[in-house]
């Protein structure tokens, strides 16, 4: 699903025009991103988390030369599915 179909959806489940849902989800997009900048944790319970986590420094390898790279630690944003979600995208047969 892009942007643009997600827009649509919201659009349509909300009863709002193209635009105030536009306005939503992007509006969902920076609060998440300025929070994740900050270093906090948002929490959508039944959803899922969205977190800052940092990766360690570590020694890769160029896969065109072979030779030994060094990668520097990062920080990188980390999404952790609910239960909720997790029960409805898996299907579970008896």
């Amino acid at each position: 699903m892009t942007k643009a179909e997600l827009i649509d959806s919201v659009a349509k489940s909300a009863s709002l025009t193209k635009a105030a849902a536009e306005k939503a989800v992007n509006g969902f997009i920076s609060a998440v991103s300025d929070a994740l900048k900050k270093g906090d944790r948002v929490t959508l319970v039944g959803f899922g988390s969205f977190e800052v986590s940092t990766r360690k420094a570590r020694t890769g390898r160029n896969p065109q030369t072979g030779k030994e790279i060094k990668i520097a630690a990062a920080k990188v944003p980390k999404f952790r599915p609910g239960k909720a979600l997790k029960d409805s995208v898996t299907s579970k047969k008896k």
